[in-house]
């Protein structure tokens, strides 16, 4: 089975992105053909870019690096669960993006956004057009919450809405046709 990330690219003490990724995480692995595995980049603790040499060489000095790139590689398709920070992710997104460059080529991406009345599409967008830049098909369907405290219980637990599922049903069945379609460029 393909292998389906979704990462939590917030790491901030009081975020709410957890409950999306994890919600989406298990949505995905009873709702779809992937092998669905959650990363959150708060226990992943890159630090900021330390490499001396571009990440195209690969010629990884330090073991969070190595790390990193053995796990993305192993990906398939990939779901970033993204707030919007002044119009754009946070800058552990792009951190975390940009330690590696071969290892996300060829794969497709999917963006889950939450922030306030745009359900963070501005920063979805942003991050679309960043990862484009490494080769890899972010797709144009997403997952929006706005006003996301609407999806928070009294407990604070996420509750995902019929219109959230559609959206995540599309995006699923969008990255496993990009997924079976990139395997053979990947495969070359």
């Amino acid at each position: 089975m393909p292998k389906l990330y979704t990462i939590i690219c917030a790491t901030r003490s009081a975020r709410h992105g957890d409950k999306f990724a994890k919600w989406f995480n298990d949505f995905a692995a009873a709702n779809s053909d992937f092998d669905a595995e959650l990363i959150d980049l708060a226990e992943v603790k890159l630090p900021f870019f330390d490499e001396s040499t571009h990440p195209r060489a690969q010629k990884y000095e330090h073991e969070h690096t190595k790390k990193w790139s053995k796990l993305i590689d192993a990906g398939d398709a990939f779901v970033f669960v993204i707030p919007e920070y002044n119009y754009s992710p946070p800058a552990e997104f792009f951190n975390a993006v940009n330690y590696l460059n071969t290892e996300w080529n060829y794969k497709p991406a999917a963006i889950m956004s939450y922030g306030g009345v745009s359900g963070g599409l501005r920063s979805a967008q942003v991050a679309r057009s960043h990862l484009s830049t490494l080769r890899m098909v972010p797709l144009p369907e997403g997952i929006p919450l706005p006003n996301y405290p609407q999806f928070l219980n009294e407990n604070g637990a996420f509750v995902a809405t019929e219109m959230v599922e559609a959206s995540a049903k599309t995006v699923l069945s969008e990255l496993k046709v990009w997924n079976d379609g990139l395997q053979t460029i990947r495969n070359k």
